[in-house]
């Protein structure tokens, strides 16, 4: 009995794993932000109120890491990266749209 209980431990849940993969408090505005066309640390500081630099940063590695975004490092001085979506942060995109709609249906609607 005790090897069935450990087994269903051991499952790994798909919308517990997509769930924190954006659950940082700006990884959707910074998903946002390089939909919208920005691409550098510097753009998403001044697009995104209140974000600090070093958590910017701690956000970006891990979306790197989980396979949302692409980093690219150019040599040159003074020191340039730039951040962009992959095919699975894309597909990310379009579930946040849908997202947003439901979200208007939260919204009350205004009395006229």
């Amino acid at each position: 009995m005790k090897t069935k209980e450990r087994s269903s431990e051991n499952k790994i849940c798909p919308l517990e794993v997509a769930v924190n993969s954006i659950s940082g408090k700006w990884k959707v505005p910074i998903v946002w932000q390089i939909n919208e066309g920005k691409k550098r640390p510097s753009e998403f500081l001044r697009g995104i109120a209140k974000v600090d630099r070093r958590v910017l940063n701690q956000q970006l590695k891990e979306m790197e890491q989980d396979g949302i975004l692409t980093k690219v490092s150019f040599n040159e001085l003074p020191p340039r990266v730039e951040y962009s979506l992959t095919e699975l942060g894309e597909k990310l995109v379009t579930i946040l749209w849908m997202l947003n709609d439901w979200g208007k249906l939260m919204i009350p609607a205004e009395e006229d």
